[in-house]
């Protein structure tokens, strides 16, 4: 009864830091509420433990399905021949995320797979939520990740009116699309999220609770048999919130004042990713016939929803630019568990190589 009391403390103080910051415009405010009322709770006497393993897989699932659902059959028709270009910027952002989490992981509080996770350019709440399975410290992963996006969201009006003199008065319309009636969606989102996570544990897949999910809702968009599906947002909220708080609740003082110590370290590399990504984007704009402000929007580094505003705001090509931010956060989440195996194995045989050499030492007398 104790433990339950506290949960129901922890909801309640969650839900009423999410509602200001969804307001303000905060982005994914449910999950960064429940990370940082979740560390506030880890370090006092009301911390509720940790969250149930099932509930857990059922927001990553929950995820899954909702990141799925940006995907739309027209993607492949908008970018039409610049398909090579785009996938060529979103390898390159993918490398120079790595590149950037290997200087992370030069910090003594950070192994090269947790760097490499904390910084990959795309797909924050699922990396997050994947993270601890994968090997990574989520603790880590979600302050970073979070931060990554606070920061691009928070610079693009100003880099969009100061660099780029972005013109507003001609917007265009958003891409609409008829939703299912909800009863639909939620009977399609159960069983996308059970047969996902199985067949994903079937072929072995890791992070199988939200990649499996995520394959599956892909493949029913890009072949229109989705029929208009659609999360309920108190669903994603919800999700939301136990990623938040299965990261949240796992800080320890220790941790806390370890993940501190990398801060400085990260802003500066996710300014550097920024940049460079920027400098894509002119790539991108000359390669494919796009303005400045498209390239810049096309290749943004996180804020997909933001991206898709402004873009809206500014009579941008919108189809184009989320085609290609749907590129960039698919293949950041479906390369995280490649990333990751081809890490430990790495670090694997280190290990071995530096054992076996040891044990090839002649053992001396003293010994």
């Amino acid at each position: 009864m104790r433990r339950t009391l506290k949960w129901l403390v922890l909801t309640a103080v969650t839900v009423a830091v999410t509602v200001p910051l969804d307001i303000v415009g905060v982005p994914s405010a449910a999950l960064f509420a429940a990370l940082v009322v979740g560390i506030a709770f880890a370090l006092s006497p009301w911390s509720p433990g940790p969250v149930w393993r099932p509930a857990g897989l059922g927001a990553q699932g929950v995820l899954g399905v909702y990141i799925g659902t940006m995907v739309h059959q027209d993607a492949a028709d908008a970018l039409g021949p610049h398909w090579p270009i785009v996938i060529a910027v979103a390898v390159a952002t993918l490398l120079l995320s790595i590149g950037c989490g290997a200087v992370l992981a030069m910090h003594r509080d950070v192994t090269p797979l947790t760097g490499s996770l904390a910084l990959v350019a795309g797909g924050a709440s699922g990396l997050v939520a994947i993270a601890r399975e994968l090997g990574g410290d989520d603790r880590v992963v979600s302050v970073v990740q979070y931060l990554r996006v606070a920061l691009v969201t928070a610079s693009m009006p100003v880099v969009v009116t100061l660099v780029y003199h972005a013109d507003r008065s001609r917007p265009t319309a958003a891409p609409q699309t008829d939703s299912a009636p909800w009863y639909l969606s939620v009977g399609m989102l159960i069983a996308l999220v059970v047969a996902g996570s199985a067949v994903g544990r079937l072929v072995r897949l890791p992070g199988a609770g939200l990649l499996g999910p995520l394959a599956l809702t892909v493949v029913l968009e890009l072949t229109g048999m989705s029929f208009g599906l659609t999360v309920p947002a108190v669903l994603v909220q919800l999700g939301y919130a136990v990623i938040g708080w299965q990261a949240g609740l796992a800080f320890t003082r220790a941790s806390l004042r370890a993940v501190g110590r990398t801060l400085p370290t990260a802003i500066a590399l996710i300014i550097v990713l920024g940049v460079v990504t920027a400098g894509l984007g002119v790539v991108l704009a000359r390669v494919a016939g796009l303005t400045p402000l498209e390239g810049y929007l096309a290749t943004s580094p996180g804020g997909v929803y933001a991206v898709l505003a402004t873009a809206v705001e500014t009579g941008s090509n919108v189809t184009f630019i989320i085609a290609a931010q749907v590129v960039r956060i698919l293949l950041m989440l479906f390369a995280a568990p490649l990333l990751a195996r081809v890490m430990i194995r790495f670090g694997r045989r280190r290990q071995s190589r530096a054992t076996t050499s040891a044990s090839s030492e002649p053992i001396r007398v003293a010994d």
